[in-house]
């Protein structure tokens, strides 16, 4: 595979009930065209976010960011979605995987 997609955790099945809670946190570069497509995507489907343009941020908040960000992927490539704390993590514009996991 491509590495992107969704990541899944110990307790898969229960999960996979779940439904999305609260707003998302969404990882991205300013200039990056997927990154916009899934602010669209995430826009247009009443899916509330917190973005993160991460060649925006400076010092100890982009630290932050990148700390946080860290904890849910292996290999960083934007966008990324983190969702639920952690047990929803999409990387790449995987709209099906949007609609799935997050409406």
């Amino acid at each position: 595979g491509t590495g992107y997609g969704v990541t899944r955790y110990a307790g898969d099945e229960r999960r996979r009930r779940m439904r999305r809670q609260g707003a998302v946190e969404f990882y991205a570069l300013s200039t990056c065209i997927w990154c916009r497509k899934t602010r669209d995507w995430l826009e247009d489907h009443g899916v509330p976010f917190r973005v993160h343009y991460m060649d925006r941020l400076e010092g100890q908040e982009k630290y932050e960011a990148l700390r946080e960000m860290e904890r849910h992927v292996s290999r960083v490539s934007y966008p990324i979605i983190v969702a639920n704390g952690g047990e929803i993590v999409i990387q790449g514009f995987q709209p099906d995987q949007f609609e799935e996991e997050l409406t």
